[in-house]
């Protein structure tokens, strides 16, 4: 699928948290951290609003020429990576992650725990591109276009012989990464809730 896709600026902070927040309002995860419909609506917006202010400032975050779809990624060097002799020092860390509690909703504190276990699992050792998060606006999806975003990443990622990680939160998407040439790794069962699957994608000769 042929897609304009071009790389979202300060003026794209407010669409994208509006798009994030639609394609992740039945997300399972979403769901575990924010139990409840109207107390999701309410407050997932905020999480958004974080993550897209984090890639705006540390990362990249792509979009489709029509504003249906972005995707978060961070170039994640090999010096970023916790030191093997310290593995509570993630990325990012246990203040972090209470900065993030505090800043959407202090008294959840599934917020900082998902934080922290995402942070453990997250590959060391070696440099690579991190998928955070990537969206569709729901009466977009099944048309190829979270694809063709993903692709154009993964297509410079074997050109410079780089591996990418992303951690899929629904095994639908989890088999969208697998037909892409990610791997994946041991799960992740969130306590009293949904399972995560971190993947790995070694680059492609």
């Amino acid at each position: 699928m042929d897609v304009a896709i071009r790389t979202a600026g300060e003026d794209d902070r407010e669409p994208v948290v509006r798009l994030l927040d639609a394609a992740f309002q039945d997300d399972p995860v979403s769901g575990w951290i924010f139990p409840g419909t109207e107390y999701r609506r309410a407050t997932h917006p905020r999480l958004m609003a974080e993550f897209t202010g984090v890639v705006l400032d540390e990362g990249r975050i792509d979009v489709t020429e029509d504003g249906s779809a972005c995707a978060l990624w961070l170039s994640v060097p090999e010096d970023d990576h916790p030191d093997d002799n310290h593995p509570d020092d993630g990325h990012p860390d246990d203040e972090a992650a209470a900065r993030l509690q505090e800043a959407v909703d202090p008294d959840n504190e599934r917020l900082a725990l998902i934080t922290r276990l995402t942070a453990g699992m997250h590959p060391r050792g070696r440099a690579h591109e991190y998928l955070w998060m990537i969206a569709v606006a729901p009466d977009r999806q099944g048309r190829g276009m979270g694809t063709a975003l993903v692709r154009s990443v993964l297509d410079r990622c074997d050109r410079e012989a780089r591996p990418a990680y992303l951690e899929a939160s629904n095994a639908r998407s989890r088999g969208l990464y697998e037909r892409l040439g990610f791997v994946t790794r041991e799960p992740l069962d969130l306590p009293d809730g949904p399972r995560m699957w971190p993947m790995w994608r070694e680059p492609r000769g």
